[in-house]
């Protein structure tokens, strides 16, 4: 099942509207050739490339996906069990600013990033129907469980554009 505009807040529309595919465990499993082919094709050369000043480079944008991951498949879980506190939202700069990319290599986000989203494919595979259908609260608004595993992809897909267009990746 597809997300419907009801099902999630409209600041996430932009992420799924980018996914394609019927169910959440099928568009988060096929994924995953996606994601490893495109982010080993980087060039390690390019890792501390930043298209224009003020903006983050190629390593920056690869561990800002790996925390928006963890953050949003930590969402999911959350809904899923039940959680019916509301969730907040966390700013992404500041996320940015503290995380120093600058001694690890693209080749070890790289692995992080591939095995963040296998676990990512697990935990939604593990989850039943009345678990994908659960509602939590993020930022006071309701959200269906399923619909975090194509923001999840839809989050990675709006950043693997941008790599591709402004990068020249």
């Amino acid at each position: 099942m597809r997300p419907q505009k009801a099902d999630y807040p409209v600041f996430y529309d932009t992420y799924i509207c980018l996914t394609t595919g019927a169910d959440v465990q099928s568009v988060l499993s096929q994924s995953l050739n996606n994601l490893d082919s495109f982010l080993h094709s980087i060039p390690e050369n390019r890792s501390n490339f930043a298209y224009a000043e003020g903006k983050w480079t190629v390593k920056e944008v690869v561990q800002h996906c790996i925390d928006t991951e963890r953050i949003f498949a930590y969402r999911a879980l959350s809904h899923a069990r039940g959680e019916q506190q509301s969730l907040p939202g966390f700013e992404q700069n500041d996320y940015a600013a503290t995380a120093d990319v600058a001694q690890r290599s693209l080749t070890s986000l790289i692995e992080e990033f591939i095995l963040v989203r296998r676990t990512t494919v697990l935990l939604f595979e593990g989850l039943l129907q009345a678990d994908l259908e659960r509602i939590g609260i993020i930022n006071g608004q309701p959200i269906k469980t399923f619909c975090w595993g194509y923001i999840i992809e839809g989050h990675w897909l709006h950043h693997q554009r941008i790599l591709k267009e402004k990068y020249s990746l």
